[in-house]
């Protein structure tokens, strides 16, 4: 029993012994060793040749589209058939209904550890412009954040952001699993709504959340205080990103035109090799 981690004898029951859940320990290390991959990665590779990574790259977005498909449609029908209330749910109110959606939303924080690859190619195809303070921070407290979610508040009103990120999630993987294939990249033309649909995403979770507070139910408030904080933050980062990345490209992009001089249209460029498409790739939003 010393052994045990002391926030664990006030998590939820229903998760006490599931794998990387009992202790904090794993997931703070985890996250350690991804910002120490993130510092000493591009130094490493600094006087490497880049590594495609291309065959890798579609099985890998291919498999993170398939599981967030499976977490998206999993956690709809749960909400459903649970009867949950958009405005409040408590986290002991749907009886079976609550068991699915914990036993998914485990599989959404694990998908959190998973994504730490993403980071982890940008270094290994020395994209290394992509790794963005924003696309840091949202993965490494993501799995921090949903840590303590699976231990305290495992369903109920936490069920909102996840099921819409899993949506985005099977546009945003599915896109980057097609982008890795050199003759698919014409006719990819939706990154610029994926941002877009994070931005949406964002929004309706920190109303959906301003809900649960003025109409409370019994969901704990500081969780609910903790998510509209959390929600402003990557609101900020998000439209930083926005605008930086598609109002100015398009500006310059509209001068260019005017001098006489092509420019790139969604990853995709006339006069340009795949390589040199590749380096001068817009940065990833997550």
């Amino acid at each position: 029993l010393q052994n045990k981690c002391f926030c664990s004898y006030f998590s939820d029951p229903r998760v006490r012994g599931w794998f990387l859940l009992d202790d904090y320990p794993p997931t703070f290390v985890f996250t350690i060793l991804y910002l120490l991959i993130v510092w000493l990665g591009p130094k490493y590779m600094k006087d490497r040749q880049p590594y495609s990574c291309r065959r890798i790259l579609v099985v890998y977005n291919l498999a993170l589209t398939l599981l967030s498909l499976y977490m998206f449609y999993e956690l709809v029908t749960a909400v459903w058939q649970g009867g949950y209330n958009f405005f409040c749910q408590g986290t002991r109110s749907a009886g079976a209904a609550d068991d699915k959606i914990i036993h998914v939303l485990w599989w959404y924080y694990f998908s959190k550890l998973i994504e730490f690859m993403d980071t982890f190619f940008f270094i290994l195809r020395k994209n290394n412009h992509q790794i963005t303070f924003l696309h840091v921070y949202h993965h490494a407290t993501m799995l921090n954040i949903w840590w303590f979610v699976m231990n305290w508040v495992p369903c109920g009103h936490s069920y909102f952001g996840a099921t819409f990120n899993s949506f985005i999630h099977v546009l945003m993987y599915s896109y980057y699993g097609l982008s890795a294939v050199p003759a698919m990249r014409p006719y990819l033309w939706w990154k610029k709504y994926i941002t877009q649909g994070q931005l949406v995403q964002f929004v309706l979770t920190m109303f959906q959340t301003s809900c649960a507070v003025v109409w409370p139910c019994g969901f704990p408030m500081g969780w609910l205080y903790f998510q509209i904080s959390y929600m402003i933050s990557l609101i900020i980062l998000f439209m930083n990103f926005y605008i930086k990345t598609y109002k100015k490209h398009g500006a310059s992009r509209k001068k260019d035109y005017r001098n006489g001089v092509v420019a790139s249209v969604n990853g995709h460029t006339n006069g340009m090799t795949p390589a040199e498409t590749v380096k001068h790739r817009k940065p990833r939003a997550d």
